[in-house]
């Protein structure tokens, strides 16, 4: 797998399970800062009506997902629901290295896979931020009313829903979807707190204020 190098960005880690309004919110986040970028993950899924290659997603074949892995040019990568998704290294890092800030939306599989590589490099790219429908009740209500799955899949999304609800306790931050606008002040609080931090801010305010901090 791909190592994360020195770099300028924030990475936003964002998972949360199916009808929690992920997709959503990381695009209102997206269009309301101008330094944030959403990453698009490469898929082996079929692309769904009204989906855009290279837009929503990079869908590519199995035999081209396979030789990216071989290659070592994920950052992460997991099979969900039977289809593969992966963050490319390459994208992510050109990205970071311009001072950009990215909002990546993946499942647990592979935020797990992230955050296990920071901590071995002790890199403090990434914040972690989980979301959550208010019940696993409306997550099948919305996961329904989407109309995009039979039966067998939407009973396949509750289960991991219920798989993926248990791992949100090591995530730095968890907002409940309840009511879309106040989820998405939470998510902008989010960000507009990490971007000034002081470990992020300390070599701006050095170069500010040199000589008082000589």
């Amino acid at each position: 797998m791909a190592k994360v190098k020195e770099a300028n960005g924030i990475l936003f880690i964002v998972s949360a399970p199916s009808g929690a309004g992920k997709t959503t919110l990381c695009r209102m986040a997206v269009d309301y800062f101008p330094n944030l970028r959403h990453s698009i993950s490469y898929t082996t899924r079929v692309r769904r009506s009204g989906e855009a290659n290279g837009i929503d997603y990079h869908f590519i074949s199995k035999e081209i997902f396979q030789e990216m892995i071989d290659r070592n040019e994920f950052l992460e990568w997991a099979e969900v629901h039977g289809n593969k998704y992966g963050t490319s290294m390459q994208d992510i890092q050109s990205l970071l290295k311009k001072g950009l800030n990215i909002i990546l939306d993946i499942d647990v599989q592979g935020a797990k896979q992230v955050k296990k590589q920071l901590s071995v490099s002790n890199e403090q790219l990434a914040v972690f931020i989980f979301l959550l429908p208010p019940s696993l009740e409306i997550c099948e209500e919305r996961i329904r009313n989407r109309g995009k799955d039979n039966q067998e899949a939407i009973l396949s999304r509750l289960e991991n829903a219920r798989n993926e609800i248990k791992e949100l306790i090591w995530y730095d931050y968890l907002i409940i979807n309840e009511n879309l606008e106040e989820a998405f002040e939470r998510l902008k609080s989010v960000i507009v707190a990490e971007k000034s931090k002081r470990e992020r801010m300390i070599k701006e305010v050095k170069r500010l204020y040199s000589k008082v901090l000589e």
